[in-house]
């Protein structure tokens, strides 16, 4: 576990590093420095690098490079850094390669080792907390669909309580959306225990790392108990992106090959390599992927080619996809009537808001005006409607005579004709109950 932690605090440290390209004053860098830092990369890409073959392409590409004089332009150490992670990359476009310069950061990382103080383990379990471990939303919408925004899977006592307590949030809901589209990555211990939650039993083999350095396997297994209740009979969907990368990518790619996830989105960053980050100097530091997934089922990973959705769609549209299918699955599923007809009735706003009935201007205009303590005005091209002393709404209509409103779910209005004539509208709740007011 110890080795995941200072994995995942790497990835951090990444983070911070990759920032430092893009601020601060100029950082010099000599010519000597500049060969210290190659020869230095070239041994920890050789005797780390999970493709002995790759790692030494890379070597030989830099170290020719810096023969032919190509990084002699390059003063600022920064600039230094983002080309050396531009050439280490070309062989195989591996994303998890990346050369940083960060002397803070490595000075609290060396006087942490030397001190044993603790420093750098507080300041990294400082920046976790300040990020909720990466659960950044928990709700329960309308039809008892639940859903997850969920940035990173991190590795820490405090993560895991946390992440029991979210799984436990969701254990009375009748369908569960997981968003990984802005997740990068982390623990796969943090993944064991998510998917311990979705998976009945304890004996499902979920994946496995070959770690060249150590020249073994690990194997991940659902975990034989998870406090609280488990959420395993009812429909899981994962929305991604082509930001979802790594950890959020084997999650994904697990859940999809056991079928117990849906899968809604775009393709993924394609990265399946677990990382390390090791010194070059007191000014460089490197990520180095040392591990390649195995998956138990389709006996290879996602590297370099990402995970396929299984409903392929724009990232900025997989939310309301999944939602729409996650509502025909919940009404399909449910046995109680009153139950169906309530998420029925949120079905048919969801598609409302998708694709709202078009009515033409004579048709909206005919509608303005008072009925009784209700109104109804129309305002750039948009039908508004207002209750006395209540906020007002925007209608979106449904059918011609038929509206629903984002901002209150439970409630619609019908508008009542005679013949061609507007003459009432009929206020319809969630519940059956209804009230109608005549046009004044």
């Amino acid at each position: 576990m110890k080795t995941h932690t200072r994995t995942f605090a790497g990835a951090l440290l990444i983070f911070i590093f990759s920032m430092s390209f893009l601020q601060g004053q100029t950082q010099e860098i000599s010519q000597s420095e500049k060969a210290t830092v190659i020869d230095t990369l070239v041994f920890k890409l050789e005797n780390n690098y999970v493709f002995p073959d790759v790692a030494a392409e890379m070597s030989e590409l830099i170290k020719t490079n810096l023969a032919n004089g190509d990084y002699n332009g390059l003063n600022d150490a920064r600039e230094f850094a983002m080309k050396l992670t531009e050439d280490i990359r070309i062989p195989n476009g591996d994303r998890h390669l990346g050369v940083g310069f960060d002397p803070e950061g490595i000075a609290r990382r060396k006087k942490q080792d030397e001190q044993n103080d603790g420093s750098m383990d507080a300041y990294f379990a400082a920046l976790s907390r300040a990020d909720n471990y990466g659960f950044k939303e928990l709700k329960i919408m309308p039809g008892n669909v639940g859903y997850l925004l969920f940035t990173g899977f991190q590795e820490s006592d405090d993560a895991f309580r946390t992440a029991v307590a979210v799984m436990n949030f969701f254990s009375n809901t009748d369908a569960l959306i997981i968003d990984l589209r802005e997740n990068g990555g982390g623990s796969p211990i943090m993944i064991q225990l998510l998917s311990s939650y979705l998976l009945e039993g304890y004996e499902t083999h979920l994946n496995s790392f070959f770690s060249r350095p150590a020249d073994e396997t690990r194997q991940f297994w659902t975990l034989p108990y998870v406090p609280g209740k488990k959420i395993t009979n009812i429909p899981v969907y994962i929305l991604t992106s082509q930001q979802t990368f790594s950890a959020a990518e084997e999650f994904t790619y697990n859940l999809k090959n056991l079928e117990r996830a849906t899968i809604v989105g775009e393709t993924t960053g394609g990265g399946a390599h677990p990382t390390t980050t090791m010194l070059l100097n007191d000014n460089f530091v490197v990520s180095i992927p040392i591990a390649r997934a195995v998956n138990p089922i389709t006996k290879t990973n996602w590297e370099g080619t990402g995970i396929e959705p299984d409903i392929k769609v724009a990232s900025d549209k997989a939310m309301e996809v999944a939602y729409a299918d996650a509502l025909v699955r919940v009404s399909e599923n449910a046995q109680i009537p009153e139950i169906k007809q309530s998420v029925e009735w949120v079905r048919d706003n969801i598609a409302a808001m998708a694709n709202p009935f078009v009515i033409d201007s004579k048709t909206m205009k005919s509608y303005l005006g008072k009925y009784g303590p209700r109104n109804i005005s129309l305002r750039n091209g948009e039908l508004y409607y207002q209750r006395e002393g209540r906020p007002e709404y925007k209608m979106t209509a449904i059918s011609e005579d038929l509206f629903m409103f984002e901002k209150i779910d439970y409630f619609r209005l019908r508008i009542i004709k005679e013949g061609t004539k507007v003459v009432a509208v009929e206020g319809i709740y969630d519940n059956g109950r209804t009230d109608r007011n005549e046009r004044d």
